[in-house]
């Protein structure tokens, strides 16, 4: 891996983490240095950064972490709704869809064992799973490479929202209804299935993360 792919790398984590704060300043040189590298590849980092919209440039400050707005969430989600309902539809109308049962199975004991301490991690790799699974099954480069980008912004605001364990909890099963719907080979049931758990998401996420941030 080259030192600027690294660098973007460690950099992108940082942020969607919120080890790195939104407003925070990403100078070259302090970076450079915390990350034992050159500014060259810091450089062609925070320009990635920049494109993936993690980052902006600020006219006498450089290059600074994004905010997260309730303008930015909404957006996000617009878009989600849109690329996740068609992923969730071509999916169902796969020859790939039968493995989805395994994973409703996986989801409806997800939901009674994420209020376990330690669980969460192993929550969001199934929740991860289930991502990568739908974009084998929807085939469609253009779609996966797409929500591939917005699920880093996703990754960034569902920290903001922390963790809920009713929420989680209840989020298990609407994964569970997605991949059930997807292997019921019905397109229409897999989009709705979709529509509900992304309004459920925003609805937590715009009551615990963006609406206490106005507070």
């Amino acid at each position: 891996m080259r030192a600027s792919d690294k660098v973007y790398e460690s950099l992108r984590a940082d942020i969607v983490q919120w080890r790195l704060a939104p407003g925070t300043v990403l100078g070259e040189v302090e970076q450079s240095e915390r990350l034992g590298v050159s500014r060259t590849p810091v450089r062609e980092a925070l320009g990635r950064l920049v494109a993936d919209g993690l980052a902006v440039q600020q006219k006498g400050r450089g290059t600074v972490v994004s905010e997260v707005s309730e303008d930015h969430v909404e957006d996000l989600f617009v878009l989600r709704v849109a690329l996740e309902c068609a992923s969730a539809k071509a999916a169902a109308t796969s020859p790939k869809n039968q493995g989805f049962t395994q994973l409703a199975q996986r989801f409806e004991q997800a939901a009674d064992e994420v209020s376990i301490p330690g669980s969460r991690e192993a929550y969001y790799e199934l929740v991860q799973l289930l991502d990568e699974s739908i974009d084998e099954a929807a085939d469609n480069t253009y779609l996966s490479n797409a929500l591939r980008t917005l699920r880093v912004h996703l990754q960034r605001v569902r920290r903001l929202a922390k963790d809920n364990p009713d929420r989680l909890k209840a989020s298990a099963g609407e994964h569970a209804a997605i991949a059930r719907a997807i292997a019921s080979g019905n397109p229409e049931v897999a989009a709705a299935a979709t529509t509900v758990h992304l309004h459920q998401s925003f609805t937590h996420i715009m009551a615990h993360a963006v609406g206490s941030e106005r507070h």
